[in-house]
């Protein structure tokens, strides 16, 4: 008996020894260090086709060979993603006429609109316009807002988020589902045949302010090469403000409320009786910007991968706030690229190398619309049904350690699971994130890997403060939304706390260094609706 207990007693203190020693190989010296030049003004805001990006992806391919990491693609640390880059421009207002007169909206102030063609001009010349709801077409939910609607060279106007927004027993309630992004808005429109489509903005069910919209639309927009120059994309898109949106329905004689019925069931699309007009300017420019991937071999069994995402653009030099026009992206998404950085740097440390080969990966356009991503996901360097999981940072935030940890999408795969494992043994715990209506599932690069089927895991900062508790957290990703995000001002601070980015950098290190020692292959739960892509390809 004593033999057996002091054997179980050396048992214990071995383990406990090695999960302390990989434990010590993280403590956010390389996060500060990197997070330092990645979001300094000489990086200028790491755009795509800029300076910025020549100067960020031959940093990484530094910091990878000094690591002694592979190169990702053959011989290459890049992989070249072939995009056009479209500065669009109105060349006046948004007119809006009927029998009742007509309105002028002003550029960034009430609307936005770009177009996706690759052309010199585009013109919406006196289109129909049509209120068409929430502009979704789901059948598994029994909704079809364009139901009888021959939409082709019209308008349609439509509302941000899906109707589970305002009725919880309508798709996936407070859960916004893909229908509700603003990027299948106007892939639906497209479909549809529409000549314009324009989503009225409101702050709760997007959950960003005009600013964010307004910023983001005021400089040129990536996109990825199209064989026909996007000719099939409608040839404007947009945004409108609500009072702009309501001043539209005035003008209709529509009531306002029209918008509160469209979240109806057979809600049937509105006619407005307007008209609208809009000129767009373009200057185009086709180039190749590149995702940037290194990789540690895998002992025993290499030819299956483990991969850690972060996107390493942000939104270059943009509109001048308070004299600042460097949106630098210290958060956003400086700080993942940084924590992939030091997670590569703990496993190069390992006496004993894992026995699945681990991707690191950084990819480009994340900020355009996931880019870089999708374009990987459709053209994989290693190959899908070999990809174990994506594990994905962005906007790592410098608010302390918390309690809890937000697994966005949980319920999703069993990487759920091994999150939940890992976070007790930091005495905390996981949980949804507080807002799913905001649709931040669909919002970074883990998900175009969840689209063909790869499970993946994106964690969010808690809000728990262990030092200021719950209220000041929530207060603090509040101020970060209204007042850093997408904005010069997230700027790194040499005074930030990064307690709480290393707890979670160690939490996804040990996810990844544990999946990486398996030979089972974490799958979604039942009723993901990504299950299906991943169980075809497994077959």
């Amino acid at each position: 008996m004593n033999k057996l207990i002091f054997f179980c007693l050396l048992l214990s203190s071995v383990f406990l020894v090695s999960h302390t020693a990989d434990d010590a190989l993280i403590d956010g010296k390389a996060f500060a260090k990197h997070i330092q030049v990645l979001a300094s003004d000489a990086f200028e805001g790491r755009k795509p086709f800029s300076v910025g990006e020549t100067k960020t992806i031959n940093y990484l391919k530094a910091e990878f060979e000094k690591l002694g990491l592979k190169p990702g693609n053959g011989k290459s640390y890049f992989q070249e993603v072939p995009m056009v880059d479209i500065l669009s421009k109105p060349a006046g207002p948004l007119v809006m006429k009927s029998k009742n007169g007509e309105i002028s909206l002003n550029y960034l102030t009430d609307f936005v609109a770009a177009t996706r063609r690759v052309q010199d001009q585009v013109k919406v010349e006196n289109s129909e316009m049509v209120f068409a709801g929430y502009g979704i077409v789901a059948p598994e939910y029994g909704w079809n807002d364009y139901a009888g609607l021959d939409v082709k060279g019209k308008t349609v106007l439509v509302l941000v988020n899906d109707p589970g927004i305002v009725d919880d027993k309508l798709f996936k309630g407070n859960t916004m589902t893909y229908y509700g992004r603003w990027t299948y808005k106007f892939e639906e429109a497209a479909r549809q045949g529409a000549a314009g489509v324009l989503i009225i903005h409101d702050t709760g069910p997007a959950s960003y302010g005009w600013s964010v919209v307004r910023s983001g639309w005021s400089k040129s927009k990536l996109y990825l090469q199209a064989a026909d120059d996007n000719r099939s994309r409608a040839a404007m898109e947009g945004w409108i403000t609500l009072e702009s949106a309501k001043k539209l329905f005035q003008l209709a004689g529509v009531k306002p409320d029209v918008m509160h019925e469209a979240s109806k069931k057979g809600f049937k699309p509105v006619p407005l009786g307007v008209t609208t007009s809009l000129t767009i300017d373009n200057e185009t420019k086709k180039s190749t910007s590149h995702n940037v991937m290194a990789v540690l071999p895998g002992t025993t069994r290499a030819n299956e991968y483990v991969v850690y995402t972060a996107h390493w653009d942000h939104l270059g030099k943009g509109e001048p706030i308070n004299g600042d026009s460097i949106y630098n992206g210290a958060a956003d998404d400086a700080s993942g690229t940084a924590a992939v950085l030091e997670i590569a740097t703990a496993f190069t440390k390992l006496k004993k190398k894992p026995a699945r080969s681990v991707v690191f990966m950084v990819v480009t356009a994340e900020e355009q619309g996931l880019l870089g991503s999708e374009y990987y996901c459709t053209h994989p360097i290693f190959p899908l049904d070999k990809t174990v999981a994506d594990i994905n940072m962005d906007v790592l935030q410098p608010f302390g350690r918390t309690k809890d940890v937000i697994v966005v999408g949980k319920g999703q795969s069993d990487l759920d699971d091994y999150i939940e494992a890992e976070a007790k043994k930091q005495d905390r715990f996981t949980r949804g994130e507080p807002n799913p209506s905001g649709g931040w599932y669909f919002r970074s690069d883990h998900f175009n890997f969840a689209k063909v089927g790869v499970p993946s895991l994106y964690i969010e900062n808690g809000v728990i403060s262990r030092q200021h508790g719950e209220d000041w957290g929530k207060a603090q990703k509040e101020q970060f939304n209204l007042y850093r995000y997408h904005m010069p001002t997230d700027e790194y601070n040499g005074k930030w706390d990064l307690t709480g980015i290393v707890e979670d950098m160690k939490l996804l290190y040990e996810v990844g260094h544990r999946i990486s020692n398996e030979s089972t292959f974490p799958g979604w739960k039942k009723g993901s609706e990504f299950k299906a892509a991943r169980d075809k390809m497994m077959k």
